[in-house]
């Protein structure tokens, strides 16, 4: 037999020592593995969680944060003409509804604007969405309509 041979156990996890439960334990006695002397060699000790040993700690270190975020903020979602190009069919009305169908937006979403990268070369109609200058020429130029 040798030891590369010797299979591996499946549970190697042992249990932990028990501190401080006399000499007879082999981790007890006089400090139970805690040093000598001090706050933490003692009963009870817990320092806060955002003591840093007498420097300043970071929460005061770091400057106030100044500044306001909008409650009502509305967030747009892009969507690109491209997208429209391989996800619609020609004939097909592009609403909020039909892009949460085919899943290109999330479905909680609230406002969406149509973009114009990329090309398009499908006749499909913008009903009831924000739409871009370039997005609405190269519609119209396809054949398509806003509306």
């Amino acid at each position: 037999m040798y030891l590369e041979s010797i299979p591996k156990r499946k549970n190697r996890k042992g249990k932990g020592k028990r501190l401080g439960r006399g000499y007879g334990s082999g981790v007890g006695g006089h400090t139970a593995t805690r040093g000598t002397k001090g706050q933490k060699s003692r009963a009870g000790h817990k320092s806060l969680i955002m003591f840093e040993g007498g420097n300043v700690p970071f929460f005061r270190r770091i400057p106030k944060y100044k500044g306001f975020n909008k409650a009502d903020k509305e967030v747009y979602t892009a969507v690109n003409i491209n997208i429209l190009n391989d996800n619609y069919k020609s004939g097909e009305i592009v609403t909020l509804e039909s892009l949460k169908e085919k899943a290109l937006i999330a479905k909680r979403t609230k406002n969406v604007k149509i973009l114009g990268m990329g090309e398009i070369k499908k006749k499909v109609t913008i009903n009831g969405l924000p739409i871009s200058d370039g997005a609405r020429e190269k519609i119209e130029k396809a054949g398509g309509t806003v509306k």
